[in-house]
């Protein structure tokens, strides 16, 4: 396991890890089953898989450690909402002891079909205000998991309309649209897990799919 330490002795990061894994949602309850929360659902099966559980720690995330294809790995869940994600991933990279380049964000993409997913290292922020926050407060040079939502429809076209775009990303999928997304999140797991053992090429030459 090639496992790093930051410089300087001591007893080393407070939740040491070789990869940081953030999923971006908002909190609460309330919004725990919506689209917009994809990437909370990956980190709830990735926690599964390296049999931890992420916990509520300080004011800005849950965020819990293991093993995941060999390494170590810190799961991290934003307490704060999608907006300010930034803080989130800022204080983590500071007690994981992680950088940027061995950080994986999943989140949600209006504009890729539902269940599609795109794997890529650095890039902008493409206007989505959770990488706009990471950008701001670390950098954009993470390794991204796009999981596609889809985009909402009005009168049977793809609608940028504000009001409908929320109610969809905020909204709740059921029947097949929750099921093609549910076979997402199991496959972007699978894809956190290769880009660790594999590299981010590998990653995206598997599972990038429409």
């Amino acid at each position: 396991m090639a496992f790093r330490k930051l410089l300087g002795g001591g007893s080393g990061p407070r939740f040491a890890a070789d990869w940081l894994v953030v999923g971006l949602g908002n909190p609460g309850e309330q919004y725990a089953r919506t689209r917009h929360n994809i990437g909370f659902w990956v980190i709830n099966t990735l926690a599964k898989r390296a049999k931890t559980q992420p916990k509520s720690t300080g004011s800005l995330m849950h965020i819990g450690v293991g093993e995941l294809a060999g390494e170590r790995a810190a799961l991290v869940k934003p307490k704060t909402f999608m907006n300010l994600s930034g803080k989130a991933v800022a204080q983590a990279l500071q007690w994981t002891g992680c950088d940027i380049q061995h950080t994986i964000v999943l989140y949600d993409e209006l504009d890729l079909g539902a269940g599609a997913l795109r794997v890529r290292a650095g890039g902008g922020h493409g206007g989505h205000n959770g990488l706009k926050s990471i950008g701001q407060a670390a950098s954009l040079e993470f390794v991204r998991i796009r999981i596609g939502i889809g985009r909402p429809q009005a009168n049977g076209e793809p609608t940028w309309d504000p009001e409908h775009v929320s109610a969809w990303v905020l909204g709740v999928p059921h029947g097949d649209d929750k099921k093609v997304l549910d076979e997402a999140v199991e496959i972007a797991a699978d894809a956190v897990e290769c880009i660790m053992t594999e590299g981010v090429e590998a990653a995206g030459s598997r599972y990038n799919r429409k």
